[in-house]
């Protein structure tokens, strides 16, 4: 049995930060993930936002990764080749009745040490973003709200992690955690890990791993949020994202520009008992369209190119629970927005802990630097040109919607984590984002993974297993 100074559970957004920080210490780290993929679960459905800061309650564990991940963006975006934009955001306020509330907001955001923040009247909102509605009567606007790409974000801590030499092990689902000596256990559906520091990085089976091994007892109840995503015609109807108001819910519906140019409307708010169960549904959806038009006016529903939903890890005791909860047993659990953007801090809090447990000196050729599959249509024509003569494959154009050519498909399944299904591909390229959602390009793209893997066509699935698209050949 193989053992490890500390093995990750979950190859989320946040499991793959804390590997990345560990990756600059000399050890042994394994990421455990129990599907086919990074950024399978929670991470690849939520608003893409890094949040500014100010929603958090002052003094929470929320609070401070909040603002110290969002700081640190820019750095992270430069170092892994992530797309990211301070687009700036604006929560609007549609009762006069509620302004103190807003104003309450701001306060918060204040006290968090949120910078760039400042009250607007409902004419002065409007002014910046023309499209709100009339009763929008006021709206605190925060400059450093940002957006990014979630899927490329996981893929940028994780991969760089593994360039950095961190294991990742995917298809292995943890199913016990026992303590051996000084040492944990985790037995898992593909054998045995020692380790002597576990992080349980979970998402919404977090609190079923610590409560195998912790006294105090965590409760984690998945949250469904659904959102429709707007053909890139429709990107430029609002410039920022545009919040509500918060709830007992959460942020509410918001309507954002996304990083690759749709637009985003979402999400709904339920709790529910499935943790597997990320369907849609009519009401949900037709909940998103009259709530966003709330505060957004003429929103163009009619090119809605995909829904999705996704599950939210909230713990009842409504804030991150982080740090050592059992000897040599650490928690990243209970983390729901906004998580994405504390994971830059998160990962490094996590890791500084561990390094100090277990006295882990600095790795000293540690190479922040990760470079993510090349987007042609993106270079400039000289450059574009210069890469389809070395390699014509980068001219073949596979995916039309996004202009993806069958190079960038190739470099994304010998990258470092290469993919391995069409749901790997497309969260590597794009390939089967746009608007056709993979009618034209996923027979070309199976054609590829099957010839590149190698595999049979049969053996190539959509996502994790079950997920197969041809099951026999007719002729």
């Amino acid at each position: 049995m193989k053992q490890y100074d500390a093995v990750i559970i979950g190859a989320g957004v946040t499991g793959s930060a804390v590997a990345r920080e560990l990756s600059r210490r000399k050890g042994n780290f394994l990421v455990l993930e129990k599907e086919s993929d990074v950024c399978e679960g929670t991470s690849k459905a939520n608003s893409a936002i890094i949040h500014a800061g100010f929603d958090a309650e002052p003094g929470t564990i929320k609070a401070k990764m909040n603002v110290q991940g969002n700081a640190m963006m820019d750095r992270i975006s430069r170092e892994l080749d992530i797309p990211f934009k301070r687009v700036g955001a604006l929560v609007t306020c549609l009762d006069e009745a509620d302004l103190p509330h807003l104003e309450e907001l701001y306060r918060r955001g204040e006290a968090n040490g949120v910078p760039g923040i400042r009250l607007l009247n409902g004419e002065e909102a409007r002014e910046i973003e023309p499209n709100l509605q009339e009763t929008v009567c006021g709206a605190l606007l925060a400059e450093t709200s940002g957006i990014v790409c979630p899927f490329e974000m996981t893929l940028g801590f994780a991969e760089n992690a593994a360039q950095n030499g961190v294991e990742f092990c995917f298809n292995t689902a943890v199913t016990s955690i026992e303590k051996k000596e000084k040492n944990w256990v985790l037995h898992t559906d593909a054998g045995d890990v020692e380790t002597k520091v576990v992080v349980n990085a979970a998402g919404v089976h977090a609190d079923e791993l610590h409560n195998q091994v912790c006294e105090e007892k965590l409760e984690i109840t998945p949250r469904r949020g659904e959102y429709m995503l707007l053909d890139k015609s429709a990107g430029a109807h609002v410039s920022r994202t545009v919040f509500q108001l918060p709830g007992a819910y959460g942020k509410g519906v918001l309507v954002s520009p996304t990083v690759h140019g749709n637009l985003l409307v979402g999400p709904t708010a339920a709790d529910s008992d499935e943790k597997e169960n990320n369907s849609t549904t009519a009401e949900g959806l037709a909940e998103v369209g009259e709530k966003s038009a709330l505060a957004v006016k003429n929103i163009p529903l009619r090119q809605v190119i995909t829904s999705f939903t996704g599950l939210r890890a909230h713990e009842r005791g409504d804030d991150f629970v982080l740090g050592e909860s059992a000897e040599g047993f650490f928690d990243a659990a209970g983390i729901e927005s906004p998580g994405l953007s504390s994971a830059p801090a998160v990962g490094v809090y996590l890791a500084e802990k561990i390094a100090e447990k277990l006295n882990l000196p600095e790795k000293p050729d540690f190479d922040p630097i990760r470079k993510g599959v090349v987007k042609i249509a993106a270079l400039p024509v000289e450059e574009r040109q210069k890469k389809i003569e070395e390699n014509p494959a980068y001219g073949a154009i596979v995916c039309r919607c996004e202009e993806i050519s069958e190079g960038e498909i190739l470099d994304a399944i010998h990258s470092t984590l290469g993919a391995k299904t069409l749901d790997g591909v497309k969260r590597r390229t794009r390939a089967g984002m746009g608007r056709c959602q993979s009618g034209f390009c996923s027979p070309r793209v199976m054609e590829l993974l099957a010839r590149e893997l190698p595999a049979d066509m049969r053996e190539i699935r959509k996502n994790g297993k079950g997920s197969e698209i041809v099951f026999e050949k007719i002729r």
